[in-house]
């Protein structure tokens, strides 16, 4: 059982440009980068990890949660996934998916306090839809 995940480059240097900014930490981020890349329907593609990226412990992203965050992810591609597959592959496809997507929100918003009423209004939109 794999216990680190490590990023690609790209993700690790807007993990750090949203963390500057932000000033949530990597790990933070990375939940709710998790969070927005499960509201898209479509399978994220494959992540092939490089050593420029950034390297995380399992119990760093997912704590006390990770039956939750495996559950989500397990829903979310619709079948049963093994733990091998779950962590660090199908974790780390949307860590990079969603990573974009929060990128793209705060590009969007502007400032952290516009990120973060944009955030809540979608997790309050979704939820509606549920």
């Amino acid at each position: 059982m794999n216990f680190r995940l490590k990023t690609t480059a790209e993700t690790a240097e807007i993990l750090k440009n949203l963390h500057n900014s932000t000033g949530l930490t990597p790990n933070l981020l990375s939940r709710i980068a998790i969070s927005l890349s499960v509201l898209n329907n479509d399978n994220p593609g494959e992540v092939v990890s490089d050593r420029n990226g950034l390297e995380f412990n399992r119990n760093t992203l997912t704590g006390d949660n990770d039956y939750f965050y495996k559950a989500i992810i397990r829903q979310h591609a619709n079948r049963e996934v093994t733990e091998e597959e779950y962590f660090p592959n199908l974790f780390n496809a949307h860590l990079t998916r969603g990573v974009k997507l929060l990128n793209e929100e705060y590009k969007h918003s502007g400032n952290y306090d516009k990120l973060l009423r944009n955030l809540l209004k979608l997790s309050e939109e979704n939820l509606k839809e549920a």
